[in-house]
C-alpha cells in the first residue's frame, strides 16, 4: 500500500502570514467583512474551522499563504487573531532564492502591483495587512459572481481576468459608477478578446 502523507494543520496568528500576491480586490474584502458580520458566535467558529488557510512552510519557518488572501485580510480587518492553515509543502529546509525559484515555477506567488506590472518577490508585502488595493480585481470578482466567467482552477485566475479588463474600462468609471463599469465588463467578459482567458464562456461558434 502506498504511503500518503497526511496534511499538516495547525493555528497561525493572522498578522504572521506572509502573502504571495501583492494586492487584493477591497470590494471583494469588504463583501466577506459583511458576511463574517452576518454569522453568529457558533457560525463564525464553523467558517474559521472549514477554511483552512493553505500556505507554504518557507525559510525560517515562515507560512506563505497562496490563497484565501482575501478572506484572511476580511477576517484581520474584524479582529480575528488566529486561523488553521494547511501546510500543502514544507520548503523551509530550501536556500531563499531556489525558495522563490519553486514558488514561481509552481505558481505559488503573483508578484504584480496594483498597476498590473510585475515585481521582485522582495517587493512582497510582509503582512496581510500591506496587501494594497486593486480596484480592476474587485471588479474581476464581480464580473465571476454576476456570470461573466466562470471559477476555474487555474492559479491567480481572476488577476488574469482583471489585467484584461484594465486594458478596457477606465478606472474612474470603477471608482464613480461600479455598476456601469460592470456592465461594460461583461461586455467585455462575452467577447471573442477574451477566448483565451480561464472560465471564459462567452458566445458559441453559432452565435
Amino acid at each position: 500500500m502506498p504511503h500518503t502523507r497526511e496534511p499538516r494543520v495547525k493555528t497561525v496568528k493572522i498578522i504572521d502570514l506572509r502573502p504571495t500576491q501583492m494586492t487584493v480586490g477591497m470590494l471583494e474584502v469588504e463583501e466577506k467583512r459583511k458576511r463574517w458580520k452576518d454569522q453568529k458566535g457558533s457560525k463564525q467558529s464553523r467558517t474559521l474551522g472549514s477554511h483552512m488557510i493553505p500556505v507554504i512552510l518557507g525559510p525560517r519557518e515562515k507560512h506563505y499563504v497562496i490563497d484565501h488572501h482575501h478572506l484572511c485580510r476580511a477576517l484581520h480587518e474584524e479582529g480575528v487573531k488566529d486561523v488553521l492553515v494547511s501546510v500543502v509543502q514544507d520548503l523551509s529546509s530550501v536556500e531563499t532564492d531556489s525558495f522563490w525559484v519553486n514558488m514561481n515555477n509552481r505558481n505559488w506567488m503573483h508578484p504584480y502591483d496594483a498597476d498590473g506590472k510585475l515585481k521582485s518577490y522582495k517587493d512582497l508585502p510582509k503582512t496581510i495587512e500591506q496587501l494594497v488595493d486593486d480596484p480592476y480585481r474587485s471588479l474581476a470578482g464581480a464580473l465571476r459572481r454576476v456570470g461573466g466567467f466562470a471559477k476555474d482552477t487555474t492559479p491567480f485566475s481572476e488577476f488574469l481576468w482583471a489585467d484584461f479588463l484594465r486594458k478596457r474600462v477606465k478606472p474612474k468609471l470603477i471608482k464613480q459608477d461600479f455598476a456601469h463599469a460592470l456592465e461594460g465588463a461583461l461586455i467585455c467578459a462575452r467577447s471573442k478578446e477574451a477566448i483565451y482567458l480561464p472560465g471564459w464562456c462567452g458566445p458559441t461558434p453559432d452565435e
